[in-house]
């Protein structure tokens, strides 16, 4: 099967669905004009690895891996059981490989321990923290289960994060539908590496969600990184809804840290957040029964990871408006999955 890396955003997130749901399916597939439209584009050394592990894992064999590379063939293998160390060299984000290596292990229903080093905390990607707290609830009501510990944070431009992971073999999975939000409970957890002031940051988010009507569980923790650095999420969970949101600390504009991360989260009232409902198209277009989720708006990643799963699994999906933003529905299709 060929994609077409250039369509919709035409990001990473294109191959990283593609070559997920190639090894889960058994479909062998090329993808082209990778990363066609973005400054530097072709394969980055985070798309290296998450590739070059994901191949590992299920004994691919794959053509055209390497730096700058536009075009790549995949050839799936049978999944194994597999213990891995791997060092992505630069601040790649960790969080980003994860995302193609979760999924594709469990829903293979195979075991993956991995120790990774990289970028814990680094500009377009979640956060290691949004992806051990928000993404990881959310994978595990579907049925996706992960540990996931963080020993030592890696912040932009210096990386060397350090990340250990389990994935486990998943047994049953389950549609899901997160359509509302009804809690007022929200958890904020701030990390950084030797940032003097950062309580007093954290403590004007407080008051501004607070003001909104949350009742706010805060922690501030200080860990060693080879740089200065800081990250925030905020995150709330009940039976209906998970949302989410993350910040980095950018020193250019210190005193506003956490504004946006704060303004994120209000905005997101309904079953999920912006982010998190791309995250879920990949798995829930192998589940043979709907899943429903509203959302405030329809991201292009959204968009783009919708167009692929359909085309790779031939999942159903459709979006309609509602006050205050969408719902999406997606009939999965487990026929396409090889297991």
């Amino acid at each position: 099967m060929e994609i077409d890396g250039s369509h919709g955003e035409s990001g990473g997130q294109i191959l990283r669905s593609a070559v997920t749901l190639s090894s889960i399916t058994g479909r062998p597939i090329q993808i082209e004009n990778i990363r066609k439209n973005r400054k530097v584009p072709g394969l980055r050394a985070q798309h290296l690895t998450a590739v070059k592990l994901l191949a590992k894992i299920c004994n691919a064999k794959v053509e055209g891996l390497q730096i700058g590379s536009s075009v790549i063939k995949f050839y799936p293998n049978q999944m194994q059981d597999i213990s891995l160390q791997e060092n992505v060299g630069t601040a790649g984000s960790i969080s980003l490989i994860l995302q193609v290596l979760i999924p594709a292990v469990a829903l293979a229903k195979k075991k993956l321990e991995l120790s990774i080093t990289g970028g814990t905390d680094v500009p377009w990607s979640p956060t290691s923290n949004y992806t051990k707290y928000v993404l990881r609830e959310a994978y595990s009501r579907i049925g996706i289960d992960f540990s996931m510990d963080i020993q030592k944070r890696g912040y932009y431009p210096k990386g060397g994060g350090i990340v250990n992971v389990t994935v486990y073999p998943a047994k049953k999975l389950n549609p899901v539908s997160l359509t509302r939000q009804n809690t007022k409970d929200a958890k904020l957890l701030c990390t950084h590496s030797g940032i003097s002031d950062i309580a007093s940051y954290i403590d004007n988010v407080n008051n501004a969600l607070m003001k909104n009507g949350f009742s706010v569980e805060s922690q501030i923790n200080e860990q060693s990184a080879q740089n200065q650095g800081a990250s925030l999420v905020i995150f709330s969970q009940d039976s209906t809804s998970i949302n989410g949101a993350d910040e980095l600390l950018d020193f250019k504009n210190k005193d506003n840290f956490g504004k946006n991360c704060q303004i994120s989260f209000l905005e997101s009232y309904l079953g999920v957040d912006n982010n998190l409902s791309d995250m879920l198209v990949m798995p829930l277009s192998l589940i043979n029964e709907t899943s429903v989720l509203t959302v405030r708006e329809i991201s292009e990643h959204l968009q783009t990871n919708l167009h692929i799963t359909s085309k790779i699994t031939g999942c159903k999906y459709g979006i309609g408006k509602i006050d205050g933003g969408y719902e999406v529905r997606i009939q999965g299709n487990s026929d396409s999955c090889i297991q």
